[in-house]
């Protein structure tokens, strides 16, 4: 006859009443999602705080340097 393999995870009887002794966190499908939700709040986060900022301002042009003066209309 085939022997039963016992499960890793034992639920313990207390009274009448069967108790789980598995918790949220140790189901591996429960872990990734909570990963998933932290890394995705982290991101949302990044984002609105890099969009939150001014624009730096534009200062003087660096010593030596001169603008070349570009003409924007073709036709003259």
């Amino acid at each position: 006859m085939a022997k039963k393999s016992k499960s890793a995870v034992k639920d313990k009887k207390i009274g009448t009443t069967v108790v789980s002794t598995r918790s949220f966190w140790s189901y591996k499908k429960n872990r990734s999602r909570v990963y998933t939700l932290i890394i995705l709040l982290l991101m949302l986060y990044f984002f609105i705080v890099n969009n939150t900022k001014d624009e730096p301002k534009e200062g003087p042009y660096p010593p030596g340097y001169v603008p070349n003066q570009l003409n924007l209309n073709p036709n003259e």
